[in-house]
């Protein structure tokens, strides 16, 4: 599969922006798909994941109740919507893919996701 990443942007501190991820080759659903990010001089960090049926979902703490993580399987694309955004979610976000077989399992670590997209800079203004 290939992930494309877009969405990211300068937003003021309290915005909001909705990042995509448009997959292409197998369909959506027989994919694991997570966001990650990476702030400047931090290590790639878990931001959300959500399974092949879409029905469970898992976040950082970081941002629980202020990010949503969905996708369109009509149209292969993921979704995080991002709410409240504050200056240390400042990073490059990177929507993540890993291929499954009857499970609706999801997994937070990078190391378990097979296929990356190029990134997309969120910057956020205080």
């Amino acid at each position: 599969v290939q992930l494309q990443a877009s969405g990211g942007g300068l937003v003021q501190a309290g915005g909001s922006l909705r990042l995509s991820c448009a997959a292409s080759g197998r369909p959506f659903g027989d994919y694991v798909m997570g966001w990650f990010r990476q702030a400047p001089g931090k290590e790639r960090e878990f931001v959300a994941a959500i399974s092949p049926s879409g029905v469970v979902t898992r976040y950082a703490d970081s941002v629980e109740g202020r990010f949503t993580i969905s996708g369109d399987n009509g149209i292969n694309t993921l979704y995080l919507q991002m709410n409240s955004l504050k200056p240390e979610d400042t990073a490059v976000y990177y929507c993540a893919a890993r291929r499954v077989y009857y499970t609706d399992n999801i997994y937070r670590d990078s190391v378990q996701y097979n296929y990356w997209g190029q990134g997309t800079l969120v910057t956020v203004s205080s």
